[in-house]
């Protein structure tokens, strides 16, 4: 049965460690299990206040400004599960690629959202607070698509956050991505997508990304590692972060993401299924980027899964 969170309308002040951060993302840590849905409605109809005052989502909070939240009815663990199972905790726990006193990276399984919403209670962040109640400050330092495995950084406090989007900023934060994409590219074995990305959304409220010259710059670097009868293994490097970049790149060179239900060739994803490939074949293999608060180099690569490295085995043989 729904219960509520306070009898009364609770008042919040914000203090250095939620200082920068987005409204909504400090309402889902405070009101756990609400679907974000109806967080975004709450601020909406301006249930929600900063300094008495209305105001939207994307606010970023400073020190000392005073959060009004209203009582919020939420489903107890009786009405929508165990939360997050132990299962999915284990799972999480034995991820762990590396992790210091600023940042955890995880090798983040396929099929598991960054974050809830949509439906999902749980994902990877509040799975992770559950886990370790007394982390305070536990935030996505970026994100992975559900569908993508590897390399996902949390931060452990607000200042480890602020440096990494920093350092992301001046393009000093590595990514690299394994993808298995249908066709060639010719005789090319290294091609630079430059292609600016748009975000729409369809009918139905399904978000899509197309190349659009009005668009956000959005730079791709691949190179061939292996190749195959129909089909090739590349790395992608990052020098931007939109959403679905690598996805849309791909599509937009004709060489899709081979298990891409999205931006990718239905009949091609159907005959790799026979291979056993049922998921979209991207991977975030490494991360790496210097602390510039201790001058450490921070690097974890995350190992494929059973699926994608059986996969390749397959083609290979």
């Amino acid at each position: 049965m729904p219960e509520d969170i306070g009898k009364k309308v609770s008042f919040i002040t914000v203090d250095e460690n939620a200082a920068g951060q987005r409204l909504d993302n400090f309402l889902l840590r405070h009101l756990k299990g609400v679907p974000k849905s109806h967080v975004y409605r709450i601020v909406r109809k301006g249930e929600v206040r900063i300094n008495k005052g209305r105001t939207n989502v994307k606010y970023r909070l400073e020190p000392g400004d005073i959060v009004r939240i209203p009582p919020v009815s939420m489903r107890t663990q009786s009405d929508s599960g165990p939360g997050p199972i132990a299962g999915q905790q284990r799972k999480l726990d034995e991820s762990i690629l590396y992790e210091d006193k600023d940042f955890i990276i995880i090798n983040k399984p396929t099929g598991m959202a960054v974050h809830g919403g949509s439906g999902i209670s749980f994902g990877v962040i509040e799975t992770l607070r559950s886990m370790r109640p007394n982390d305070k400050g536990l935030e996505l330092a970026h994100r992975l698509d559900r569908e993508t495995s590897g390399c996902l950084l949390i931060a452990k406090k607000r200042s480890a956050l602020t440096m990494f989007h920093e350092l992301q900023k001046q393009n000093l934060v590595e990514k690299k991505y394994l993808a298995l994409a249908a066709g060639h590219w010719g005789r090319k074995t290294a091609i630079t997508m430059d292609a600016p990305l748009k975000k729409n959304t369809l009918q139905g409220g399904e978000r899509v990304v197309k190349v659009d010259p009005e668009g956000k710059v959005s730079i791709t670097h691949f190179s061939l590692l292996e190749d195959f009868a129909d089909c090739m293994l590349v790395e992608a490097r990052l020098e931007t972060g939109r959403t679905h970049q690598i996805r849309v790149h791909l599509q937009y060179a004709n060489t899709p993401i081979i298990g891409d239900s999205k931006y990718g060739d239905s009949r091609i994803n159907r005959e790799f299924r026979k291979l056993g490939l049922h998921r979209l074949f991207l991977h975030a293999q490494q991360l790496s980027f210097v602390n510039e608060q201790s001058g450490k180099l921070i690097q974890a690569t995350a190992p494929m899964d059973e699926e994608l490295s059986s996969t390749l085995e397959k083609l290979r043989s």
